[in-house]
This record gives C-alpha cells, structure tokens and sequence, in this order.
C-alpha cells in the first residue's frame, strides 16, 4: 500500500513552481512506499552517490537509511539504531564512497554506503574541547579538498569543530551571539568552490536567516541575508547554491508553521528562484522579504540535485510522508 499523496501537493501537480529559468514541475508520486514495511518518521538529508542512487536518512530506528533509483524505486535500507539521526554527507575518497552520519544525540559516524562503521568522532567534552556544562548536539558535516572534517554543532552550542582527516581536533569558531561571526542555530556547512581561488566555508545560521561565509581556517568574510527564509544547510550544483527553508515569516513576525519552500542562489549569492515561495524581489538592491506563496511543502529541512537538475526535497514535521521531487522543465 502507498501513501496518497495530501491535498496541497494534488493541487499543485499540474502547476510551474520556481522562477526565472529555475522552474519545475511537481512529482507526488515519487518514491513512495509502504509505511507498515519501510517507515519514516523525519525525511531529514539526501546524497546521491557516483552510481546515481539517491540515499536518503532519516530517523526512524528501523531504516535510517532508504536507498531508491533516481526513478523512486526502492533499492535497499539499512540502520545504525539511531532516533535522532539528522545530517548527512557523502564523501569520495577514490578508492570508496562514504557517509557521514551525525545524530542529534552527539555522535558523528563515518559508514561505508551499505552501513558499516568505519570510525566515530569523540565527544568534544569528552577530549576536552567542550567543557562539562556546554551542550553538544551536532547536525552536520562537511569535507575539505584536503579532507579535514567540520562539525556544526547546531543545536548544542553554535559552534563549527574542524579536524583533520585522521580526526586530530584543530579548532572551533563560531559560537552563540548576534555578531558577525556568531550563530543563531548553525544548523548546517558545505564547502563552496564557486567562486574559483580558495574553497571557502558557507555556514548556516538558521535564525539569522542567513548563510555566513568563512575562509576554511575559521575566519569570517560576508554574510548572505535572506530576509524571510529559515534555510537549513546549503547545497552546492555547480553554479548554484540551493536550500530548504524549514519555515518563513513575513514582515519579521513570528515564524509560521506549515510554511516551507525551497531557495536558489546564483554564483553571486542573488536569489534567482524560490519553488513553492514568493518570487525573488530586490529593491535598490537589496532582497526583500521572502515567504512561502503556495502550500506545497510543510517545513523543507533538505535538498539533493541530480544530474538533470531535478530537486528531491526532504521534509521535517511532514506527516511521516517521503521526499518530493521537483522536476525541472
């Protein structure tokens, strides 16, 4: 049995989401499975792997793992144990792919693709990085050319931990505050290359509707505000730089519920699309204030791109349902 597809995402199928030449159409049939076999709880990050496969994490006990074909169909699963399981990233070290898997109960995990632990990252506060007091709740990954590792601790103490490859801890940055170089649940990081010379640092701070960029040594440069939009980690496809937004506010009340979409950005950091949100708008400028326009998604926590550029979008608080893919036209 298959899970129908709700009302919202009915509505929208036969509708263009998204701006510009970033537009898409609406899949609500992909990738849906049988709940009583192959249950989700959060569809929380997707990856897609060198063979094309799209891995998916979750965090429910009995499958953190679901593996499907770009086509939706279900190729396998498998399970740490874990309830809290949140953050994922692939990495491609020549010989094998790898994940990393971060669970809100503080532990980071490197697995091969079918599940077996490779290593595990100590607690901060265990080696001495963290003092007792100071909670550690990690969300993310994400991997340097040199394959130094970063650590966003996103819902513990607002700081990203670098280590080196063979997971030697270098430094911590960040941290909880208004300023500059501080964070407002740094929920997420990735590498980004767009710019051409040194790779640099994106950085999320969810409550500050923004991503802030830093040199991979920890040192802040910019801040890209996206006024409206509280995005979740950022995915980079070539030129591009995409992103779930978990909710939207309009005007800066309070955030709504219920109120997500799915962000674009070209190479210069500008808006160029906001599938299910209001269309990007500028005034002498300077970006202005985004909310969601159609009730297509309920809280888009992440996004995974194929190599057609279509967008498989993970949802949080999204009635147990699967991954939604846009495809683009």
């Amino acid at each position: 049995m298959s899970v129908s597809p709700n009302l919202p995402l009915l509505a929208a199928q036969e509708k263009i989401l998204g701006h510009g030449n970033f537009r898409y159409t609406l899949d609500p049939k992909w990738g849906q499975l049988d709940p009583s076999k192959v249950p989700v709880i959060n569809c929380h990050e997707m990856v897609m792997d060198r063979k094309g496969r799209m891995i998916l994490l979750t965090d429910e006990p009995k499958n953190n793992v679901i593996i499907y074909s770009q086509s939706g169909k279900l190729l396998g699963t498998w399970t740490l144990g874990l309830k809290a399981a949140h953050g994922l990233s692939l990495v491609d070290e020549g010989d094998a792919e790898y994940l990393w898997v971060v669970d809100n109960g503080g532990r980071v995990i490197k697995t091969t693709l079918d599940g077996r632990i490779v290593t595990e990252l100590p607690s901060p506060i265990s080696e001495g990085i963290y003092s007792p007091s100071m909670p550690w709740v990690p969300t993310e990954t994400a991997i340097g050319p040199n394959g130094d590792l970063y650590v966003a601790d996103g819902y513990g103490s607002q700081f990203f931990l670098h280590y080196d490859r063979d997971g030697k801890f270098i430094r911590k940055f960040g941290g909880a505050g208004k300023g500059d170089d501080q964070f407002s649940t740094a929920h997420g990081i990735a590498i980004d290359r767009r710019k051409g010379g040194e790779p640099t640092l994106l950085c999320t701070s969810r409550g500050h509707n923004s991503f802030k960029r830093f040199t991979l040594e920890g040192r802040y440069i910019e801040t890209i505000f996206l006024p409206g939009a509280y995005v979740c980690r950022p995915v980079i496809h070539g030129d591009y730089l995409y992103a779930g937004v978990c909710w939207s506010r309009l005007r800066y009340l309070e955030q709504t519920d219920n109120s997500g979409f799915v962000t674009i950005l070209d190479k210069e950091d500008k808006v160029i699309s906001n599938p299910g949100g209001t269309a990007p708008y500028y005034r002498e400028g300077v970006l202005q204030v985004m909310v969601q326009e159609e009730p297509v998604f309920q809280h888009c926590h992440d996004v995974c791109i194929d190599q057609d550029e279509n967008i498989y979008v993970c949802q949080w608080n999204a009635g147990k349902t699967y991954p939604i893919k846009l495809t683009r036209v």
